[in-house]
Order: structure tokens, then sequence, then C-alpha cells
């Protein structure tokens, strides 16, 4: 058999050592936390631009998978749990080929990001936790000019909902373990 060449290698989520070995390198695993608003999408979609990376969103995956039947936020609790072990598996096989990976997926309590590094740990990935603390002046100003823009969201992207889900929210704290990547904007 002959030996890979380094294209191949590379293509293939491998790389060889000075010594002549061959080692699986994994994509990386770009995430976000940040309030409702923060700019989530917006920067998930920058960054798999910039990183070449396969850009996943829950939003997309849940409207596809269960259209129209999302219409609160318990519904979208539900839904989104029912969407995780498919992720899960097609996020690391992903990985696996070496390939980054941008989850637009929340990771806004300890319970998200507990998920999110059951993804990456279980195949030894690299991974990125990218920390939006935006004020919430801020993010009501995005919410509403996302309302008009996308009025098919207009019934979830109020300030009452905001004020919910913001609730639950939990900053991450070093002691998870995740390599934090802060982003920091105020008024």
């Amino acid at each position: 058999m002959r030996p890979l060449t380094q294209d191949v290698m590379r293509s293939k989520g491998f790389c060889e050592l000075n010594d002549g070995n061959q080692i699986e390198v994994n994509g990386t695993l770009i995430f976000f936390c940040g309030k409702m608003g923060a700019g989530k999408s917006t920067q998930s979609k920058k960054i798999a631009i910039d990183r070449n990376a396969v850009l996943i969103s829950e939003d997309e995956w849940l409207e596809s998978l269960y259209p129209g039947l999302i219409s609160t936020f318990d519904d979208y609790l539900k839904f989104s749990e029912k969407l995780k072990p498919l992720v899960t598996s097609h996020i690391q096989n992903i990985l696996r080929t070496g390939t980054n990976v941008v989850m637009d997926f929340p990771a806004n309590t300890v319970s998200q990001r507990k998920w999110f590094k059951t993804i990456f740990s279980k195949i030894n990935a690299p991974h990125e936790l990218i920390y939006l603390n935006i004020s919430d002046e801020i993010c009501l100003k995005q919410i509403a000019k996302r309302s008009i823009e996308q009025p098919e969201r207009a019934s979830f992207d109020t300030e009452e909902v905001f004020n919910h889900v913001t609730g639950f929210f939990e900053e991450p704290g070093l002691d998870e373990g995740f390599n934090i990547q802060r982003i920091e904007r105020s008024v």
C-alpha cells in the first residue's frame, strides 16, 4: 500500500508528524453563548465563511423537521431536545473528516453547554465557545429590527419572550473547562 500524500491526508483529517507517523486531526467545533438577540446567528454565518466551516443552524433544522409545530417557548424546548441525538452523531462525523463545524445552537445554560462538551470530547476534537456578552439594550434593539426583517418571527421576537428566556441564561464560567472567546458590546 502506498503512503498517503500530505494533501490526501489533510483532506481525510490526518497529518504527518516529523517522524513519519500519522495522527488523526479532527475539525474544530465552534459554538456560541449569548442572550436572545446578541447576534449568535449573524456571528455564526460570518465565522463559517471565515473558517471555511460547515454551518449547522438549529432554526433551519427545526423548521425543516417540524414545520409549523413551534409556536411557544415550550414547543421549542421539546423539539430542540428531540433534535439533539441526530445532530450529535452528524456533527461528530463531520468533525472526524477534519472539517470545522460552526453550530448556530444556543450554549446559554450549563446544561446546554454540557451537551456541546459531549459532542467534541467523545472524539477529542478541539473547540471554541464564543461568548457574546452583549447588553440587554442592544439585544432588544436587534430583536426589534429582526422582527421587522423577519415577520414570521414577530410573535416570538418580543421583549416579553426576551425577558422570559433571559431568566434561564447562565454566563459561562472558566470552571466549565471551555476555550472561551469573549466578544463584548454595550451602549
